[in-house]
């Protein structure tokens, strides 16, 4: 902006002095002229000597006078037009510069009028020393007594007017450079001034949000920006208040579902231990009453597990759990997992296959919990199958390790998959519990492998069954990067097994699924179904194990 003023300024400044200075020397040239030709008409000339003579005294006349003007020459040219028999030596009185600046351009218009008007044109006047600067020449045509007609040019130096609008200039620029400086000054004051208290107050806006609820902003002044920081600092001092007070409501809840199961453990002991009697002498009463103490006896166990999952979740809330870390064996431990769900899987005919290295697969981790967690996906997963295969699959990096369990039964939607670990939620209320869960299962699953530092995922589709994986670091305490399984492999549907049988040789059948190596199943009422990846010539006939 400054620079654009700085252009205009100057622009108008020169034009203001030439139009000016323009002004002055077609004055003082027509005065020229008037005399010049008024003195050649007054001349008493019978020879061309004669004529010659007062063409001269006219010319250095005319340069004294012009000096006033700062003319700095002038000069008489014959006509181009006179062809007459007589004529006079062209006349030149001039400072040190050259004729050529008279150009043909001005001579022709000049020949044009014939006296009755005078021309200027701008030019540029070159020295012998080799300097320049503009001037401004002005003809006319005069008549002279003997000769005829000859063309007047009186030069002009605009020096004066140049280094007057140069100084001009740089005060101009001076002022220019001062005033930016000025005004960048007071942008910079007035930016600091208004854009402070924002940026202060967008800063607490951003601590704010990540959490620091006791930040505040500093308040100066009564004018709008100060309103903007008291209103944020009301904002602040609301919000802080109001997560204090569910803050305080959430640990009285914790405190009191911790008290609640707490206190329900001495009755609940009382009553298992009555109900444990009656159950155990079932058999002595008639059938209703047989039945009764069946249900009492369910429901007592139910209510158990219930209760210590209350407490497992209530320890969570209040921070305090005392996981125990040392090298495990996940390949031996799911084996004894799907070995101890051997009842359900085969009540519900539903088979559990392990797939996994035959070497053991070594995790520091937190037996119990992780144990816990794999049991919950294997039941879970028995449950819902409908009779197709489960299988449990095992997978290492050199950081870490996962346990994958994937089913082939009603699956379930993306939406289902993102609040599965939620407490107490159920897909399907209408559906019945087959394996005696409570609805927390998989909600403390997830708290235990946050606890590992590993994550727990679920993905399902309608119709084609359901995924969860557990990825958890090798060694305690590093940071997990990668997952050493795939959460969910497309392919065909997983084929029914055939129906289980209860001898200890093997399953009556052979299980083939995509992306499998040949493999052989082998089981027994005892241990646990495991795949054992081989290679073909070692394949063994079903039967043979």
């Amino acid at each position: 902006m400054v620079a654009m003023i700085f252009a205009i300024v100057s622009v108008n400044l020169k034009n203001d002095v030439f139009q000016q200075r323009v002004s002055q020397i077609e004055q003082d040239a027509a005065v020229r002229f008037s005399i010049a030709q008024s003195t050649f008409s007054q001349a008493a000339v019978s020879t061309v000597d004669q004529a010659q003579q007062v063409a001269g005294s006219v010319i250095s006349e005319a340069r004294t006078s012009a000096q006033g003007a700062r003319g700095v020459g002038v000069i008489l040219l014959r006509a181009p037009s006179d062809q007459g028999p007589l004529a006079i030596n062209e006349v030149m009185v001039m400072d040190d510069f050259s004729p050529d600046v008279i150009t043909p351009e001005l001579r022709t218009e000049v020949q044009k009028s014939a006296g009755k008007k005078q021309f200027w044109q701008s030019v540029t006047l070159a020295d012998s020393n080799g300097g320049t600067s503009p001037g401004i020449v002005v003809g006319k045509t005069l008549n002279l007594p003997l000769v005829h007609q000859y063309e007047m040019y009186v030069v002009y130096s605009l020096a004066g007017e140049q280094a007057t609008v140069s100084s001009l200039l740089r005060s101009v620029l001076a002022g220019s450079i001062g005033l930016l400086i000025f005004l960048g000054v007071l942008i910079w004051m007035v930016t600091y001034r208004l854009l402070g208290p924002v940026q202060r107050t967008a800063l607490a806006a951003k601590r704010l949000a990540e959490g620091e609820f006791d930040v505040r902003v500093e308040v100066q002044g009564e004018d709008e920006l100060a309103v903007l920081g008291s209103s944020f600092n009301e904002m602040a001092q609301s919000l802080q208040t109001t997560i204090d007070e569910y803050d305080e409501l959430a640990k009285l809840q914790q405190r009191f579902v911790s008290d609640v199961s707490h206190e329900l453990r001495t009755p609940l002991t009382t009553i298992k231990m009555a109900g444990d009697m009656i159950y155990d002498s079932r058999e002595d009463f008639d059938l209703p009453a047989k039945r009764s103490a069946e249900l009492l006896h369910d429901q007592v166990e139910r209510f158990e597990t219930m209760l210590a999952d209350l407490l497992e979740i209530s320890r969570y809330d209040a921070q305090a759990q005392l996981p125990e870390f040392e090298f495990i064996d996940l390949v031996e431990l799911c084996e004894q997992v799907i070995s101890d769900a051997e009842p359900i899987s085969k009540r519900l005919k539903v088979p559990v296959i392990l797939r996994g290295p035959q070497l053991p697969v070594r995790a520091e981790a937190d037996e119990k919990r992780i144990e816990r967690i794999i049991r919950n996906l294997v039941l879970n997963a028995v449950e819902h199958a409908e009779g197709n295969p489960v299988i449990v699959s095992i997978g290492e990096t050199d950081n870490a390790v996962s346990v994958r369990v994937r089913d082939y039964g009603v699956g379930m939607t993306p939406e289902v998959a993102a609040q599965v670990f939620n407490r107490f939620y159920r897909a399907d209320p209408a559906r019945a519990r087959t394996t005696g869960g409570t609805g927390l299962g998989l909600s403390i699953a997830k708290e235990d492998a946050r606890l590992h530092g590993g994550f727990l995922e679920a993905q399902g589709e309608p119709g084609m069954g359901s995924a969860f994986m557990l990825t958890i670091p090798r060694l305690h305490g590093n940071q997990l990067q990668e997952r050493a399984l795939t959460l969910w492999e497309e392919g065909p549907i997983v084929p029914k097994m055939a129906a289980w049988s209860a001898r200890p040789a093997a399953v009556p059948t052979q299980f083939n699924a995509e992306n499998w190596t040949e493999t052989a199943v082998r089981a027994s009422t005892n241990e646990a179904l495991r795949v054992e990846t081989e290679p073909v010539e070692n394949r063994k006939e079903l039967g043979d194990a």
